[in-house]
């Protein structure tokens, strides 16, 4: 019955930590968990570098007041650091009378027994579970051990999914940044150079043929005009956060609401699948597809001249598809690319880049329909795909 109880704990502790990936978040509630989970007073978890040091450390069982009072963190002397160097699990009936224990420094409140594990992943010790004072015995047992070793296994996962969550994320303010770079000088720094040639001889055509003067001047101002929206435009995306990719479809409708509001297009997003139950659809896949998304909508925004756009996504046969389509004018994507309109590209290269496929092709009547398949490696259940892309033009 014992045994059974236990199991659960540590199940109930695994679950909690597994889905979450803020980093400072994850830490915390790992260290808060180990600590319930064997019935310790204290507890702490030590992340570690590289060259064995301690980098930040998470503490359970005190209040912030006592925590502060410590002052900085330990530094990994004594017993703490002696279960860094030899990287594995220790038990310690009293702290005090361990050859290793150089005493507790002010304000540090006394600890008697004391469990240390390591949290590995790959080989390699990314951190430390500490657990002090065994609550309903004089000190740790060999099922205590037992059970914060499995669970260290699993908090080495969490940490390291929260890390390349944050990576992600810093990658994805990269590649925004580098966009919108490239937004302002294929298009409005050229836009704006342009607008100043067609002004250049307006003074000289003043007296000769004022007409062709007031004409050139209010070309100019509707060219302004244009060029300052989309500048607005990508002062919104600089402020704009960075996806969520934990909710994909939550994410598109916010990505085509700006295209309702400020462009006044008539939007319809269908997305026909649950993306909670896609597999293989990690976090960079998610970031990655909500980038090309933002990418084709903003250049329906500013480019195609629309007045409706079909923002669909679906998943079958083994991939999950993004299609963009718009009633615009059209463009041809070649001639596009080679005038040096990065856009197009970067879609392409992220597709790719996830072992999928991007498509660009004209639509039907007028406009464009950009489709992209990202693979998910789960074929579809349940009827099989018509090949229609999309719906009719």
């Amino acid at each position: 019955m014992a045994e059974r109880a236990a199991i659960e704990a540590l199940s109930d502790a695994v679950g909690a930590v597994a889905g979450v990936l803020d980093l400072d978040a994850v830490l915390q509630l790992i260290v808060d968990r180990v600590r319930v989970l064997v019935g310790a007073r204290y507890a702490a978890l030590a992340i570690v570098s590289h060259q064995r040091r301690i980098e930040s450390f998470i503490t359970s069982g005190i209040t912030a007041a006592e925590r502060a009072a410590l002052g900085d963190p330990p530094q990994g002397h004594g017993v703490l650091g002696l279960i860094i160097s030899e990287g594995r699990s220790i038990r310690i009936p009293e702290v005090s009378a361990h050859p290793a224990s150089v005493g507790f420094p002010p304000n540090h409140p006394t600890m008697h027994s004391l469990l240390g594990v390591p949290v590995q992943l790959k080989g390699r010790t990314i951190g430390n579970l500490y657990l002090a004072d065994k609550v309903d015995a004089p000190e740790f047992g060999d099922d205590d051990q037992r059970l914060v070793e499995l669970f260290a296994l699993h908090a080495a996962i969490a940490i390291e999914n929260a890390r390349l969550h944050v990576a992600v994320q810093r990658l994805a303010v990269v590649d925004e940044r580098d966009r919108i770079g490239k937004d302002l000088h294929d298009g409005i720094i050229q836009s704006l150079y342009g607008i100043a040639l067609s002004l250049e001889h307006v003074p000289d055509v003043v007296a000769t043929d004022p007409n062709d003067a007031i004409g050139r001047v209010d070309r100019a101002i509707d060219d302004v005009n244009r060029t300052i929206g989309d500048l607005r435009g990508l002062i919104v995306d600089l402020h704009a956060e960075i996806p969520e990719p934990t909710d994909l479809d939550g994410m598109l409708t916010a990505l085509v609401e700006p295209l309702r509001v400020r462009h006044g297009l008539d939007v319809d997003l269908d997305i026909a699948t649950d993306l909670a139950d896609v597999p293989g659809l990690g976090t960079h896949a998610r970031t990655e597809l909500l980038l090309i998304a933002r990418e084709a909508l903003s250049n329906v925004g500013r480019h195609a001249q629309a007045r409706s756009v079909h923002v669909g996504l679906t998943h079958d046969d083994g991939s999950l598809r993004l299609e963009v389509t718009d009633d615009g004018r059209g463009f041809d994507p070649d001639a596009a690319e080679a005038a040096g309109h990065f856009g197009l590209s970067n879609m392409r290269d992220r597709a790719e880049a996830l072992g999928g496929s991007y498509r660009i092709e004209p639509r039907a009547g007028g406009g464009t329909r950009i489709i992209v398949r990202i693979p998910t490696g789960a074929p579809r259940t349940g009827p099989p795909a018509t090949g229609q892309e999309g719906p009719p033009a």
